[in-house]
């Protein structure tokens, strides 16, 4: 394939039917996503399966690689599109069918494949397509990564190369929930609502919490592509609310949520009260420091500041640094680091050695939470997140902004905050204690109240997050604070939710 991928063909067009079509809005900071059939079409994943490929041969890398698909009505053929093209570029491909995407990256170790590529719209709604790729397991591409394929695609720099071959793994859910489940075992039969939102997460959630002893009670887990009910999104209060719902009706003790492709896991406690990652992050980090005292763990910018403050951790001797948001910003951190663990309030969780490979499975980090509950003697959820330090703190929410925008507001936030922290200058009646840029703009202001914003990697928006450990005013003021300044940006619009 030697023509250069458009950006502007038409479907129903002899051209959109011979050539590749690929936006270059796509390739995002860590991973790629488009909507199919208006930014990419077959013919472009092809182009990208050959770029992807010839960026391995690049890299100096076995280039064998594990792939699989989510459970959309579409992946299937995007799949196969991306198959032929890596075997183009002379790849060895082994495919396990359809998959969570923590199925592929556990087939890059259970296969000996170096690299993945799993096709996945994530948590994305329908419509959209993507690839998370990797090449040196556990870790995933990041913008480095991601900016060289994008280079190779849309240049149409990739390279044919003779030895591809493809092989198809029968039945690859039994060893991987094998992996799951050993050495894990409840010592009691805790009630769980298991919710997958009618996603790939249906195939294997449920099975696995019954492999360790937990009594199942099955939420839309049956896979149905059309999502009947709401978006498989662990953050998406609609699912929670369902959560809830189900936890109720059949009196579950903990409810547990999957998202679209069984990376993240959501929460909901007793009462039928939806608990951020992030909160549930500090409670898997008080129970595994417990046991491996003096543990480094990792938490995302958008995180809780109990991570700092806990006294339960500081007991342990836990330390907890804070880095960027996006699945492998954290897990190339946690990796580094040597952490035992990396939070992320996006429900990804990951695990290094002794706890897990180092990569984000949300159903590994599902057992964790029953595991958590199980030793914290007959304590149910809502009475673990009572014993933390109190805080009171908003969703994710998620204000639109064009993609090509996006990241210049941000910094002009930045530079608007970094200005009146110089100057001493106050919000809220108080100085700037910490200015945070790591990933956008994070203010804490001197009671320890803080806000952020950021760009959001994969959608034209931007991300916002406040909260107080002082009073549910001081997180709403401080949400009005940062809210009016972007209101002076005009092509900043409406929010998916606000507090």
């Amino acid at each position: 394939m030697s023509e250069r991928p458009r950006a502007d063909l038409k479907p129903n067009t002899f051209e959109y039917e011979n050539e590749p079509l690929v936006t270059a809005n796509g390739f995002r900071e860590y991973d790629a996503r488009w909507l199919f059939g208006r930014e990419i079409n077959l013919t472009g994943v092809q182009a990208l399966g050959l770029g992807l490929g010839t960026y391995l041969h690049e890299l100096g890398v076995r280039p064998k690689i594990a792939t699989g698909h989510d459970y959309r009505s579409y992946s299937l053929s995007i799949k196969q599109a991306l198959i032929v093209g890596l075997m183009n570029a002379g790849c060895e491909v082994v495919d396990i069918g359809l998959s969570t995407t923590p199925m592929v990256y556990f087939a890059q170790f259970a296969l000996d494949c170096p690299c993945v590529a799993a096709v996945t719209a994530s948590h994305n709604e329908n419509g959209w397509t993507g690839v998370k790729m990797g090449a040196k397991r556990p870790l995933t591409f990041g913008p480095d990564e991601i900016g060289r394929l994008k280079e190779i695609v849309l240049g149409a720099l990739g390279k044919p190369r003779p030895g591809g071959s493809y092989a198809f793994v029968e039945n690859f859910r039994a060893p991987y929930l094998d992996e799951l489940a050993k050495g894990h075992r409840l010592s009691r039969p805790i009630r769980v609502a298991v919710a997958c939102g009618n996603g790939t997460a249906g195939l294997v959630a449920p099975e696995a919490m019954r492999r360790i002893g937990a009594d199942v009670v099955e939420v839309d887990c049956n896979p149905d592509y059309t999502f009947p009910r709401y978006n498989p999104n662990t953050e998406d209060l609609h699912m929670l609310h369902a959560m809830a719902q189900a936890l109720r009706e059949s009196r579950a003790e903990i409810a547990l949520g999957f998202d679209a492709d069984g990376d993240r896991c959501g929460v909901v406690d007793d009462r039928g009260e939806e608990i951020f990652a992030d909160k549930v992050g500090v409670l898997l980090a008080r129970d595994f420091s417990a046991r491996h005292r003096n543990a480094k763990f990792v938490a995302d910018v958008k995180s809780t500041g109990i991570f700092q403050i806990d006294p339960v951790l500081k007991a342990n001797g836990a330390v907890t640094d804070y880095w960027k948001t996006g699945h492998s910003y954290m897990k190339r951190r946690t990796h580094e680091l040597g952490a035992l663990a990396g939070f992320e309030k996006s429900g990804h969780y990951f695990f290094n050695p002794p706890l897990g490979r180092g990569y984000d499975d949300g159903i590994a980090a599902g057992i964790a939470v029953l595991e958590m509950l199980d030793r914290a003697g007959g304590r149910k959820m809502s009475q673990l997140v009572q014993e933390l330090p109190r805080t009171w703190g908003s969703p994710t929410m998620a204000p639109f902004c064009p993609d090509d925008r996006k990241y210049k507001v941000v910094d002009a936030i930045t530079q608007e905050y970094e200005a009146l922290a110089r100057e001493g200058g106050k919000i809220l009646g108080q100085k700037i204690a910490k200015v945070i840029t790591v990933n956008g703009v994070r203010i804490t202001l001197e009671d320890g109240t803080w806000g952020l914003v950021r760009a959001s990697s994969n959608k034209p928006s931007l991300v916002v997050v406040v909260e107080s450990p002082v009073s549910e005013a001081n997180m709403r003021a401080m949400f009005a604070d940062i809210d009016a300044r972007l209101k002076k940006h005009p092509e900043v619009g409406e929010y998916d939710q606000k507090i």
